[in-house]
């Protein structure tokens, strides 16, 4: 079966035309609604089913029915209307006017990436209630947003990641249209659109693509969620063509720039050539002449990723470093457990992930119990996302604690000023741009039993922790079928006008615009990038490009007192000439602001903070 080729109902003249990969079933009919009209399906040698229902159109409802059986959604929806175990609806994207031919993403390069949950991130939690938003994102300086999944789900309440019918946009969102309506108003405000797809398991409900087939699951391989997804076994090709058209599905009918691919690591595929590299490939070329940029996360640390098919690689643009996160959150935050086993909270261990994106490259790893990463000599930095926050790692938390909310403010400033500076892809999470004060949590909205297998699951996966060690400290963990715990997690974006939420706000904000405006800080191609550790909580970051002056960060994640700068990082303008062009610890950032000290000596500079802060030092505080 060919990704290019498409499933589900495609409207055409005088009528629908239906398309379902079902290779195990003999016969396989439409069942249309509300008459119940059926029409039979013809197979193909593939194992894809087709038929042509004269009459119906868009709006119209239907289910498919195999060897006799039930009739259930298709597999390949567009949209189900009454939740993931109604009947589907026939979608005409042809109806909707686009507006946005002129528009084109940012360069990889340029990204900021700004991840958000439809249902938090607004009061409404809808897409037209994030559409009118979006200008808000346009003034902090971000240039892309990324969804979380939006593929529909059981329940109104859940991370995404329970994806049922894949090519469906939830219910609870609005309807395919509203979709398709913010991504023309954020491209309409030079915003791209990026979304996040999963392709390494399948929901627990309502998925019912497999019903269809057993032929989805691996009969070798295994994931954390049960049985793999077969890419690799007896029909994978269907399998592989299926994901495939969900990918080109968005691309085409949303008009989406990017995909985050969730949990690549899970993608288990021993074939001749893997999954990922054909994935990438093929919605490189079937994009419509447009750039769609394609994002793992992977915790493997793999270079091959990244690496072009011709250097042995899968072709991907970019993956998540986790690295960087651990380590700057074991740094601040203590953090020792669990993952964070494998990381020292040390400036030497952080200014080599600056360096060259991530830390473990083929190193023994005790967590895992064996040597993980390979060696990314070579990849530019622009392959690297980094963020300090972001949906798992906030989420994942028992209690769904931010960064700030765990670290003391003048820290998190410096280490979002590190972020921001770094010559890698920066992703926010949303709401650290104003440190709010919601957190993110686990939650769902399954049916009673499944709900509480998920509650007490998730409880007792935290009990190899120290801090939930008993059981009544579990019982302080929120229940994910809890509506409270998701409306806990709703943005309150009244916050933003009042401080001490303001000032982070306005540091964002500028921090951003100087990455836009300063050429050494939008250099993110080539080796233009040079850090070292100043003392035991001070690193020394150099940025320089052709077209403007070089620039330098000094961030003191921890302590206080006098970092020199040495001569090798101030090379080509004399120690005098250097200036901040900002620094965190000024009084529209911090309420309770503090000065930076510059002194110049020899052919040094000495920096002195009276506590953690990261200044942005130029020649005669210019970055221009």
């Amino acid at each position: 079966m060919s990704g290019e080729t498409s499933l589900g109902a495609t409207p055409v003249e005088g009528g629908v035309r239906f398309r379902v990969w079902a290779p195990d079933a003999r016969s396989l009919e439409v069942v249309l609604d509300p008459d119940g009209r059926r029409v039979a399906m013809a197979k193909d040698a593939r194992g894809v089913h087709e038929a042509f229902a004269p009459g119906a159109r868009a709006g119209g409802r239907y289910r498919i029915a195999a060897d006799g059986g039930p009739a259930w959604p298709d597999p390949a929806s567009r949209f189900q209307p009454e939740g993931v175990h109604g009947p589907s609806e026939i979608v005409d994207p042809s109806r909707f006017a686009w507006t946005d031919d002129a528009f084109r993403p940012p360069a990889l390069e340029d990204l900021v990436l700004y991840e958000l949950h439809v249902g938090t991130f607004t009061p409404e939690g809808t897409f037209a209630s994030a559409a009118a938003r979006l200008p808000d994102l346009v003034d902090l300086g971000v240039t892309a947003v990324e969804l979380m999944p939006v593929a529909d789900f059981p329940g109104i309440r859940n991370w995404g990641y329970d994806g049922a019918a894949l090519f469906a946009p939830a219910r609870c969102y609005g309807t395919p249209d509203a979709l398709r309506r913010f991504v023309d108003a954020a491209h309409g405000l030079g915003l791209a659109v990026h979304l996040d797809v999963v392709y390494n398991h399948f929901g627990p409900d309502g998925a019912y693509a497999a019903a269809f087939s057993r032929r989805f699951f691996s009969e070798s391989h295994r994931s954390p969620w049960g049985a793999g997804i077969n890419l690799d076994g007896p029909h994978a090709d269907g399998v592989r063509g299926f994901f495939v058209a969900n990918a080109l599905h968005w691309v085409r009918e949303y008009h989406v720039d990017g995909l985050r691919l969730d949990a690549t690591h899970a993608m288990v595929d021993e074939g001749p050539r893997h999954f990922l590299a054909e994935l990438a490939e093929r919605v490189h070329a079937g994009a419509d002449g447009r750039e769609v940029t394609i994002v793992a996360e992977d915790a493997r640390n793999l270079d091959r990723l990244v690496r072009p098919g011709s250097d042995g690689g899968w072709g991907l643009d970019a993956v998540w470093s986790d690295d960087f996160h651990h380590e700057v959150r074991r740094l601040l935050a203590g953090d020792s457990e669990g993952y964070y086993e494998d990381y020292r909270g040390d400036l030497g261990d952080l200014a080599a992930i600056l360096r060259r994106g991530w830390l473990y490259c083929g190193q023994h790893s005790a967590y895992l119990g064996r040597p993980r990463g390979t060696d990314p000599a070579g990849l530019e930095p622009r392959r690297f996302v980094f963020f300090v926050q972001n949906h798992d790692q906030v989420g994942n938390r028992a209690l769904g604690e931010r960064l700030h909310h765990q670290v003391e403010p003048a820290a998190y400033r410096a280490a979002v000023a590190l972020l921001l500076c770094a010559p890698q892809v920066p992703l926010l999470f949303m709401g650290q741009e104003w440190a709010t004060g919601a957190p993110f949590q686990f939650f769902t909205d399954h049916g009673p039993e499944l709900g509480r297998l998920v509650t007490e699951g998730r409880r007792e996966e935290f009990s190899r922790f120290a801090s939930f060690a008993s059981e009544s400290a579990r019982g302080r963990i929120p229940d994910p079928q809890d509506p409270a715990t998701f409306e806990r997690c709703r943005l309150r974006w009244e916050e933003r006008e009042a401080e001490p939420h303001a000032s982070v706000l306005r540091m964002h904000g500028a921090m951003l615009a100087l990455r836009r405006a300063a050429p050494a800080l939008r250099a993110a191609r080539a080796a233009t990038h040079e850090v070292l550790v100043a003392d035991a909580g001070t690193l020394v970051l150099r940025r320089e490009a052709r077209g403007g002056p070089p620039v330098v960060l000094v961030a003191r994640l921890a302590g206080s007192g006098a970092a020199d700068v040495p001569a090798e990082m101030l090379r080509g303008v004399p120690p005098a000439a250097w200036s901040p062009a900002l620094h965190t610890e000024e009084a529209r950032f911090a309420p309770d602001a503090r000065p930076v000290a510059l002194a110049a000596g020899g052919t040094g500079l000495r920096v002195t903070l009276e506590r953690p802060g990261a200044v942005l030092l130029a020649p005669a505080g210019r970055v221009v």
